[in-house]
């Protein structure tokens, strides 16, 4: 048979494209034609029904004008009236009379001639007869249709004899009815007619749609085209597939068995349409499963030699069992692949879980247990990791020399003889272990108790560990880059039997990928090692001395990665500190290279004595030239994003001046115990630029505390931000601590064990000078006063028991107010400060900033300030709303020092 290649399936389509877009089923063909033939049988119904019905209403008007004429024309009394001088006086009101009872629509009476006598229209009376007169004159009956005074008619005309016998017509009757009466009638009886076809035609037409529904769901809504293709798909592949199919009935007649159930099974070529019972070939087991009617699923049963799976099901076409669908499977060759797939599927499981549950952490010796927990017990009874010395310190491990510690230890009990963790442990060449850290190979040891080498390790542990019943040793060489990290043990005992060469290869895989997870882990430590030891050199080893306030601090780098939080104390002239705290965004080397940079930047520019707003803006500006030029380290070389909180406290005023940079604000901590959060201004986060900063001024109490950290003190992973503050601040709500004691109540509330970020936390109590260490004196704007300051100070120095100054502070205290005097503006004010250093300070009401220069030979002035910095430890400027101070510093005499 020659088939049309369009008509081929189409692989991966289903069998309904092949009748194109909108396939035509059976079942709707078949409705089509139901219908059509119905609706034709209705019309043709109806038609004749019509025809019949005008026929008969066309005979009946006939007959009933015939009887109605001949009978008047039969009637007595009619010659007598038409021998009367005027026949219509005396018929027209029988005629009419008559026509009325009779149902007919006009009764003529005429002359042989056809002159009417009567007419139900008055006015036709005398004229002549609309008709055919001829055969009635004759003596017959005739009728016919014509378009008369009344319009359409259907008439009959009949003769009237004369009364003596002769034959003679004497005169004529004409009755009948109008067309429209006639058609009329047959109207009335339409809509009967139609309304009969039209419930013949629903009942057709619904007897069609249920024969139609039945057949679609027979032929599943398919076309002719589709159910022959449907059912040569059905036998190839019914008599193709590798799994034997039965189809019996509810009587137990087999119905349908394709070519592998009759291979299977054994069934002649003409099973089809025996019962199961005839079929001596079946198993007695499997001939009353197939007769039970009961579901069955992968249900092993043994045909001979074979082994066969079943699967039944009762089959439901009109909702009742009516029969079994039967699948077989031969299992036999199955058996084999099964126990190998699932082998197989067992250590696709195996290495799947390591790569998951392998190197979760950084941490090297977590990764070496993860290890030796991920092999037992799926892959070994017991599983010990050694990793090199150099590994576990982060270092690239050497090529000989190095020792192996037992890192991970893991197995199905805990009294195992081989050698706990911990331990150093050198294998001598003989043994497994020492070839593989040679060779790089792994090496199987299928009976341990066979194997010299390994037994001259450690005699009597190694017979301990033979009796204790482990007789199998697989040993790898962890490997990552093509270095030896370490080596890897898996040692059997509970199963009898050895390795084998595919649970090497297993090893040798599961060993390769945890190799690069210890690798990475290695490489992190170091990198830590490395980022915590370039911070601890950038952060602030001893905090100065200092006298204004008492300092405590913490610091705890990020478990995860070194991050760049810093804090710093700086003693500033005047009796003055600053406290700073910051942190860079980020972890690793990049961050605590940017903290030192952030940090050093701060230390230079609190020695030029700038307001905390203005230092916050240059360091801004740092940051913001350090990301343009690409130096910072970070994303694309730049610092990513840093924040900074910088309080200076004058022990002299007791003011405290803040500001900061996007940090978290500092908690202020009362004498009496209460816990205040100044409101500061926030301040956008370094490196941002174009916005302003905004400094606070705070009075503080002598021996108030003054908190201030880093977010990763207060945020976790296990509590929000707002949680953590108020923890911090019920830590610090007591009256009665010191720095040091606020600093531990803080850790315990707050422990900051793992944490992700950076831990930075510094608390100061205030102190302020005493009265008598200071001396203050306002100085006439005029020269004449220069003398009388010095004469005060050195009253004040000896006072204060500091003679050995007075000489150097007399220079320098003329020096400087004269200068004020001279450059400056009023008012003029001098302050000595006695702390750790004498410090002396002109007040100004100038701006202008003083210069230290060398001065030519034959300059007159220039040298003050240069006798000011040679007397001087150190000096300097700073400037106030009011103007400028210029400063200076001079030692102590050690006894005064030492006394202090």
């Amino acid at each position: 048979m020659v088939r049309d290649p369009s008509l081929q399936p189409v692989p991966g389509t289903s069998v309904r494209s092949l009748s194109g877009k909108h396939p035509r089923s059976v079942a709707r063909q078949v409705f089509v034609l139901q219908v059509a033939i119905v609706v034709l049988l209705a019309a043709g119904a109806v038609l004749a029904l019509v025809l019949q019905s005008t026929h008969d209403v066309e005979r009946e008007a006939r007959n009933r004008s015939v009887s109605v004429a001949e009978t008047f024309a039969h009637s007595i009394g009619l010659n007598a009236a038409l021998a009367t001088p005027d026949p219509s006086k005396v018929l027209q009101p029988l005629t009419e009379e008559t026509r009325k009872k009779a149902g007919v629509d006009f009764i003529v009476v005429m002359d042989t001639h056809g002159i009417r006598y009567t007419h139900p229209l008055p006015d036709r009376i005398g004229k002549k007869f609309v008709g055919t007169i001829g055969p009635s004159l004759a003596g017959q009956v005739y009728t016919e249709s014509v378009q008369g005074p009344l319009g359409k008619e259907i008439q009959a005309v009949v003769p009237v004899f004369a009364r003596d016998g002769s034959g003679r017509v004497e005169a004529l009757v004409s009755a009948g009815l109008k067309v429209k009466n006639v058609t009329g009638v047959v109207y009335r009886q339409l809509p009967v007619i139609l309304a009969t076809s039209a419930v013949g035609l629903a009942l057709g037409t619904a007897g069609a749609a249920l024969i139609s529904r039945r057949l679609r769901r027979l032929t599943h809504g398919l076309g002719p085209l589709e159910m022959t293709r449907m059912y040569e798909h059905h036998d190839a592949v019914l008599h193709s597939v590798r799994e034997g199919v039965l189809i019996i009935d509810g009587g137990g007649r087999l119905m349908l068995a394709n070519d592998e159930a009759k291979r299977l099974l054994n069934l002649p070529a003409d099973a089809e349409g025996r019962h199961i019972r005839r079929f001596a070939e079946l198993d007695g087991h499997l001939a009353d499963l197939l007769l039970s009617g009961r579901e069955a699923t992968d249900e092993v049963l043994e045909a001979g030699e074979r082994l066969l799976v079943i699967n039944q099901r009762s089959t439901r076409p009109q909702g009742r069992a009516e029969g079994m669908a039967v699948t077989i499977r031969d299992s036999t060759e199955m058996r084999i692949l099964t126990s190998r797939a699932e082998a197989a599927r067992r250590r696709l499981r195996l290495l799947y879980d390591a790569g998951v549950g392998v190197g979760t952490t950084l941490d090297v010796e977590q990764t070496a247990q993860e290890l030796a927990d991920v092999a037992v017990p799926r892959f070994a009874d017991f599983a010990t990791v050694d990793l090199l010395e150099p590994v576990l310190a982060g270092d690239e491990p050497t090529a000989a020399g190095a020792d192996l510690r037992r890192t991970g230890v893991s197995g199905i009990r805990d009294d195992i003889p081989l050698y706990p963790r911990g331990r150093v442990i050198d294998f001598v060449p003989s043994t497994p272990q020492a070839r593989g850290l040679d060779t790089g190979k792994a090496e199987l040891i299928p009976y341990l108790a066979d194997a010299p080498g390994w037994y001259v390790q450690d005699p009597p542990r190694t017979q301990a560990v033979i009796d204790y019943g482990i007789h199998s040793l697989i040993t790898a060489p962890l490997k990552a880059r093509g270095v030896v990290l370490g080596l890897v043990n898996f040692w059997r005992s509970e199963k009898p039997e050895p390795f084998d060469e595919e649970d090497l290869s297993l090893a040798e895989e599961l060993v390769a990928r945890a190799g690069v997870s210890i690798d990475n882990a290695r490489r992190y430590t170091r990198e830590h090692a490395v980022a915590v030891a370039l911070q601890h050199s950038l952060l602030p080893r001893d905090l100065p001395e200092q006298n204004a306030v008492e300092v405590s601090h913490f610091y705890l780098p990020a478990t995860s990665g070194v991050g760049g939080d810093w804090f710093d104390v700086i003693p500033l002239p005047g009796g003055r500190v600053a406290l700073v705290v910051g942190d860079v965004v980020g972890h690793g080397l990049h961050a605590a290279a940017a903290m030192g940079r952030l940090r050093t930047a701060v230390l230079n520019f609190s020695s030029l004595d700038l307001p905390p707003d203005e230092l916050l803006a240059r360091l801004d500006d740092l940051v913001q030239y350090t990301d343009q030029s690409g130096e910072g380290g970070g994303v694309e070389g730049g610092l990513v994003g840093a924040t900074c909180l910088y309080a200076v406290y004058d022990a002299v005023t007791r003011h405290c001046t803040v500001a900061r940079a996007g940090h978290v604000p500092p908690l202020v901590v009362h004498p009496d115990g209460r816990v205040e959060t100044p409101d500061l201004p926030a301040g956008a986060p370094l490196g941002l630029g174009g916005l302003p900063f905004e400094a606070a001024e705070l009075d503080l109490a002598e021996g108030a505390r003054l908190v201030l950290y880093t977010d990763g003190l207060i945020e976790d992973r296990a509590r929000d931000i707002d949680e953590g503050l108020d923890r911090l601040r019920s830590a610090v709500a007591h009256s009665d601590r010191s720095p040091q004691e606020t600093v531990r109540a803080v850790l315990d509330e707050l422990p900051p064990h793992h944490a992700r970020d950076d831990v930075a936390l510094l608390v100061a109590r205030t102190s302020v000078l005493p009265q008598d260490c200071i001396a203050e004196w306002e100085v006439p704007f005029e020269p004449s006063a220069v003398a009388a300051m010095r004469a005060q100070a050195v009253a004040k120095l000896e006072e204060w028991g500091l003679t050995d100054l007075a000489f150097g502070t007399e220079l320098v205290l003329s020096e400087l107010i004269t200068n004020a005097i001279r450059h400056g503006a009023e008012p003029v004010r001098v302050r000595l400060l006695r702390d750790r250093v004498l410090t002396c300070e002109v007040f100004d009401g100038s701006s202008s900033s003083p210069r230290l220069h060398y001065a030519a030979t034959t300059d007159e002035g220039g040298r003050g300030l240069f006798l000011v910095a040679q007397l001087s430890r150190r000096w300097g400027a700073r400037y106030t709303p009011e103007g400028k101070v210029i400063w200076c510093e001079q030692q102590l005499p050690d006894a005064v020092e030492d006394g202090a």
